[in-house]
């Protein structure tokens, strides 16, 4: 299972390295959610390590694009675009439902800039058709959820119906487990592979908070988790 590690400086990103990190998503001020980091951490991060990085792009901890606030995204995209990173991640929905127009303005001038859609997707009421929807967006390839509400079986089983679904509409988006995934829902998704990639922020941080910093070890026992060669217990959870 590919794990993904939230970042917010360098020594987060070189600890998520060392512990077996295979992608970075790095954001600023991770506690409303993750906004837009500046452009001169994430041109640190790419010298400091060899992972691919994925970028929030954000000016607001909501799901819309505030007043004022259009040029300051197309400027990130296109700065990020021209650092050659492994994609952007943003989404935009209104009284639950998907905003594509949203989307299409901030990425007009950057077609060929990849897109993980986050998780504004679960504020969405109708899951299942926006990802049919989002789906008939090329740039986006990647769809960020918690799977919904209640223990990691059930957030399993949706997290598979929504994989099937991608599947179905020719596979050219991967869903991305996100959003309380600790140990112990590490654990399931691995062992019902219902997913192929996680996303994981406190179960990486030392200190268990938002935006504590990243643990080596934290990441390592995380990685043990996602390839099976460790399991989850209540004496050890995050």
């Amino acid at each position: 299972m590919l794990l993904e590690v939230i970042v917010q400086t360098v020594d987060d990103a070189r600890a998520a390295h060392e512990g077996g990190a295979d992608r970075l998503e790095v954001v600023r001020d991770v506690r409303v959610g993750g906004l837009t980091p500046a452009l001169s951490l994430v041109s640190a991060i790419q010298d400091a390590t060899p992972l691919p990085l994925r970028v929030m792009v954000r000016e607001n901890r909501g799901f819309t694009i505030g007043p004022g606030e259009l040029p300051a995204l197309r400027a990130a995209a296109a700065s990020l675009e021209a650092l050659r990173i492994d994609a952007v991640v943003m989404g935009f929905a209104r009284d639950g439902k998907v905003m594509l127009d949203d989307l299409s303005r901030v990425l007009e001038r950057t077609p060929r800039l990849r897109v993980t859609f986050h998780r504004a997707f679960d504020t969405l009421h109708a899951p299942l058709d926006a990802l049919d929807a989002l789906a008939g967006v090329p740039q986006i390839d990647r769809i960020l959820t918690d799977g919904g509400p209640g223990a990691p079986l059930e957030r399993s089983a949706r997290l598979a119906a929504l994989g099937d679904r991608a599947r179905a509409r020719g596979g050219g988006i991967a869903i991305v487990a996100g959003s309380g995934v600790d140990e112990e829902a590490l654990t399931v998704f691995a062992a019902t592979a219902c997913v192929h990639e996680a996303h994981v922020g406190r179960a990486a941080r030392a200190d268990g908070t938002a935006d504590g910093p990243v643990s080596a070890a934290r990441v390592r026992r995380l990685r043990d988790i996602a390839d099976g060669r460790a399991q989850w217990s209540r004496s050890c959870s995050v």
